[in-house]
């Protein structure tokens, strides 16, 4: 579920991996190795939160690599 704060909306790392179309094993997996730069946005859990331009970024370099 999507969470909205000062008017941003906030996708939490499940729900971009089902976006995106991998596991988030490898989402994580590429985050690790510095294949993808990680998430600048967290909750107070410390949770990853990604915005839309995020999720584009990610969803980029996924096909690039296909």
């Amino acid at each position: 579920m999507s969470v909205t704060i000062s008017n941003q909306t906030y996708y939490r790392t499940t729900e971009v991996c089902e976006m995106i179309g991998v596991s988030r094993s490898t989402l994580l997996r590429w985050f690790k190795s510095g294949i993808l730069k990680d998430a600048s946005h967290r909750d107070r859990r410390g949770w990853r939160l990604f915005t839309q331009g995020d999720i584009k970024r990610i969803k980029d370099e996924a096909n690039r690599m296909k």
